[in-house]
This record gives structure tokens, sequence and C-alpha cells, in this order.
């Protein structure tokens, strides 16, 4: 599964992105889990299964769904309690409940 994290600049998501790598490899899950920033969007959404935002780009949700609707890619806001708290286990869970009900 390939997991993409789309922030303003990329910093303290890839912070993120470490802790879900270790909850993906506790679960024995298979995942390619990456942090871009927002002006990566085009590159990086036809080969993802899911796009989670950082809270502080939550504004961007309505223009970034409507470009990865067309890869049949599922959206969603990281909620920003997990964000803060860099909860891995909590947004890798996320990822996996928009990654089953992509079609």
């Amino acid at each position: 599964m390939k997991i993409v994290l789309l922030c303003a600049a990329g910093m303290s998501t890839s912070m993120l992105v470490k802790k879900m790598q270790e909850a993906a490899k506790a679960k024995g899950l298979d995942a390619d889990i990456a942090a871009y920033s927002e002006s990566q969007l085009t590159k990086v959404a036809p080969g993802a299964d899911v796009i989670l935002l950082g809270p502080q780009i939550r504004f961007a949700l309505k223009k970034v769904s409507a470009e990865c609707e067309k890869y049949n890619v599922p959206v969603d806001v990281i909620p920003p309690a997990d964000y803060g708290m860099m909860n891995g286990v909590k947004v890798l869970a996320l990822a996996e409940k928009l990654a089953a009900t992509k079609k």
C-alpha cells in the first residue's frame, strides 16, 4: 500500500512518516509511506493508494480531493491531535480504513 502524506513543507510530517513506518512494520504490513509538499500533488497522486493531509493544509482538502478523484485515490485530513502527538498507529489505521474504501 502506498500512503502519501501532504503538508506545507514536509518537515514535521517526515517525523510522522517514521512513526507510521514503525507501526506498519510492527503489524507486518507492507507499506510505502512518504511525505511530500502539497505542491507535488500532481506528481504523487497517480501512484498513491491513499493521500492524507497534514492539519496545517486542511484548507486544501477540496482541491486535493478533486485532483485525486481522477485517480480514484481517497483523501482525508489527519486529525490534529494524532498529528500533534505523532501517533503513527492511529494515522496508519486511518490510512488503512481509507484504502478499504477505494473502488
